[in-house]
This record gives C-alpha cells, sequence and structure tokens, in this order.
C-alpha cells in the first residue's frame, strides 16, 4: 500500500469516527432532553394530583363530599403519585374502602340498575361512610399533611 493510499484511509477512519461521535452527542442530548421533559411532566402531574388531594380531603374534613366518594379518589391519586404511598397505615382506610365498594355499580352501570338496586347500593355505600367516618377524617387530616410536606413527607 502506498503512503498516498495509507494517509487517504487514515483520514477518511478520522472523518467517520468523528462523524460518529458527532451523532452519538446528538443522540446524548436528545436522550437528556426527553429525561428533562419526563421529569417536568412527573412534577407536574404529581402538582396537579396534590392540588386535587388538598381539595378533597378539605372537602371530606367539610363534609361537602361524600367521605366513601373522596376515598376513593384520594386513593386513585395517590396511587398516580406513588403506589407504595398507599402501604401507609395512614392511607390504608383508602385502600380498604377500594376494597369494600368495588362490587358497587357506577356510572352507566349504576344507571341500568332499578331504583331498588339504587337504594340498596346507596343504603351500603351510607352504611360504609357512618361506620368509617372517623378513620376517614383522620385519613383526610393525614393527606393534609403529606401535601404540606411534599415532596420530603
Amino acid at each position: 500500500m502506498s503512503a498516498v493510499m495509507g494517509w487517504s484511509l487514515a483520514g477518511l477512519a478520522v472523518l467517520i469516527i468523528a462523524a460518529m461521535s458527532g451523532y452519538a452527542w446528538r443522540l446524548w442530548r436528545e436522550v437528556k432532553r426527553r429525561d428533562e421533559a419526563r421529569r417536568e411532566e412527573v412534577e407536574r402531574a404529581n402538582r396537579n394530583c396534590l392540588e386535587s388531594l388538598e381539595a378533597i380531603a378539605t372537602a371530606m374534613l367539610g363534609d361537602q363530599v361524600d367521605l366513601v366518594e373522596g376515598a376513593l379518589r384520594c386513593k386513585v391519586l395517590l396511587e398516580i403519585i406513588d403506589p407504595s404511598l398507599l402501604e401507609r397505615d395512614a392511607f390504608w382506610v383508602f385502600v380498604d374502602i377500594h376494597r369494600l365498594t368495588e362490587h358497587l355499580h357506577t356510572h352507566s352501570a349504576r344507571q341500568a340498575l332499578s331504583a331498588k338496586q339504587r337504594f340498596a347500593e346507596d343504603r351500603e355505600r351510607i352504611a360504609l361512610q357512618e361506620a368509617r367516618q372517623g378513620e376517614l377524617h383522620e385519613a383526610a387530616r393525614q393527606v393534609l399533611a403529606f401535601k404540606r410536606e411534599w415532596p420530603h413527607g
């Protein structure tokens, strides 16, 4: 192989390596950008969930919302933020309420029930709410405390 051919191949190799390095750097920047966008989206979703949790917990404490409905909504919002939050003793009542009411009909399925069936389900919800009112109010207070301490709580 001639010296010119050797230097040409070496130059070509340097150009290829430089081009591949530039492409890798561009890909790395795109990954960083997407990671940042994902992190910001999670933070925004958590802020929205925390605001909703605060509104629901406040309404629960003021008896402005059905406590069973409030508990179900709190469970979903806490699960969105971090499913492990539901393992806390303070929030376990939300999981229990969900377990005890998951057989009840909602939305269009509830509308399809007869008046007698809806009344029976309403009585069941009311009985559960009355039996667990103290626990649900305490859980609502814990939600407000959690919101105040977020993200360290």
